[in-house]
């Protein structure tokens, strides 16, 4: 278990050679001050209005997908996991526009990929924080691609690209891989570890030094996971928006769409 020291990376219009080399190689690269401080309080701003909105008309689903809860240190209700934000403001919306993004869509080369803004579970928001009564500090081990088999369907290739609204150095927990493990078999892809129940460290990851603003984006075949903060209350406070980057058949999701199966399974996991 180690810090990854990592290059300092930016995303431009366009994916360099070495910065695809670096991605290829570990399943996963993270490009620094890809949003403003400025829009990184606009994204906050946003997101707390939608969650007092949703809150307000009790909100449990968005287009099929179940709304994480929980309460913040004074016991108050809070949305710990967000879905199609993108869908209920403009600002995010037009984020996902962002010309830099499609140049992120270009990791998946030879494969089309697309931003999944109303696939799966389009724009999410991930609000970790330690509380006595909060229900989201950490998240176990796991790979995006399982949601594929339980859709019918062969695992395809996806990327999920993170926008971290809060500085996280590696000492206050945050997001760990197992890098290269995106090109594992299907066999330890769905074995090598117990899915969302295991949070214990692993001897091949790595973690990072995040700063609000920065751009992750990992390979959905990568083993990743959210390491709980040590702290309590407001120091432990991770926010990161996640959009899909997918590949394959059009999928897109509705106010009719049924609860996939998944969610139903990690709605009954502590993590």
């Amino acid at each position: 278990m180690s810090k990854l020291n990592l290059p300092p990376f930016t995303l431009g219009e366009t994916i360099t050679p070495e910065q695809r080399q670096f991605f290829n190689k570990n399943g996963v690269i993270v490009f620094r001050n890809f949003i403003h401080p400025e829009t990184v309080k606009l994204f906050i701003s946003e997101v707390e209005r939608i969650e007092k909105e949703w809150l307000a008309e009790g909100r449990d689903k968005v287009n099929g997908v179940p709304l994480k809860f929980g309460q913040d240190e004074a016991g108050n209700p809070m949305i710990q996991r967000m879905c199609f934000l993108s869908q209920y403001s403009t600002a995010l919306h037009e984020f996902l526009q962002d010309p830099r993004l499609q140049a992120v869509v270009d990791l998946l080369q030879p494969y089309e990929g697309r931003i999944a803004e109303i696939e799966k579970d389009g724009l999410i928001l991930n609000h970790y924080i330690r509380t006595p009564n909060s229900k989201f500090s950490q998240m176990g081990w796991h790979t995006d691609s399982p949601r594929d088999i339980f859709l019918g369907q062969r695992i395809m290739p996806m990327l999920n690209v993170g926008i971290h609204l809060n500085p996280t150095p590696y000492e206050n927990g945050g997001l760990r891989v197992i890098p290269g493990t995106h090109k594992q078999g299907i066999f330890k892809m769905l074995f090598r570890k117990k899915y969302f129940v295991d949070n214990d460290p692993d001897k091949h990851e790595i973690g990072f030094d995040m700063n609000a603003g920065d751009l992750s984006v990992h390979d959905g075949r990568l083993w990743h996971r959210a390491q709980q903060s040590p702290f309590v209350g407001e120091a432990s406070r991770r926010r990161v928006m996640y959009v899909p980057v997918v590949t394959g058949k059009y999928m897109p999701k509705n106010a009719n769409s049924k609860t996939p199966f998944y969610h139903r399974f990690i709605s009954k996991v502590n993590i």
